[in-house]
């Protein structure tokens, strides 16, 4: 397995620091704090990209919340969605009545989190909110509000804090620009 070191060369340049990943994510947190005063959330983290996210976003939310999770893919191992949505993971809770903020990595497409929000809502949901560490509307293919992001970004194939390119560069602390290089041999 490659090192840390190797990892990094593997990208044309670093887009957004872990500075400011934690500053953001820390801003995000007490933003949904204030907005769900009084309520009681559940999180729906989607698996696996938006752990890292997940887990930091949510020691900043100072509210009781409820964690689930689902695992959702129209991407596979490709650099480009499908349009075709699997759940591959469902919920482990029953979501009726409940306020869910969907917790994402990225909103690319928009199609996955399109079918997701319709998709919960017609199980019960009271509301569905969407939080996303990443929002590339350049490559929006519907229409999709994006309620909470950390980040806007150029269309570029990005890794790292949770992102990946065929189950490698997760675990970089920063996201970084993937060089075509490695993803198109």
């Amino acid at each position: 397995m490659a090192d840390m070191k190797a990892l990094y060369e593997d990208l044309d340049r670093i887009l957004v620091t872990k500075e400011e990943i934690a500053e953001a994510v820390k801003k995000l947190g007490a933003q949904i704090t204030r907005d769900y005063a009084g309520k009681r959330p559940l999180l729906l983290g989607i698996l696996k990209g938006a752990v890292v996210f997940y887990s930091d976003l949510m020691r900043f939310i100072d509210l009781p919340v409820v964690c689930d999770f689902m695992s959702v893919s129209s991407y596979g191992s490709a650099t480009k969605s499908s349009g075709v949505v699997q759940i591959r993971k469902d919920l482990d809770h029953d979501i009726t009545g409940c306020d869910v903020i969907v917790v994402e990595d990225i909103v690319d497409s928009g199609v996955t989190l399109n079918y997701l929000s319709r998709h919960l809502i017609n199980r019960g949901a009271a509301s569905v909110k969407i939080a996303a560490l990443l929002d590339k509307p350049a490559r929006r293919r519907v229409e999709l509000k994006v309620d909470y992001s950390c980040f806007n970004i150029p269309d570029a194939f990005v890794v790292g804090y949770g992102l990946d390119y065929n189950e490698i560069y997760r675990n970089l602390p920063d996201i970084g620009v993937l060089a075509p290089r490695i993803y198109e041999k």
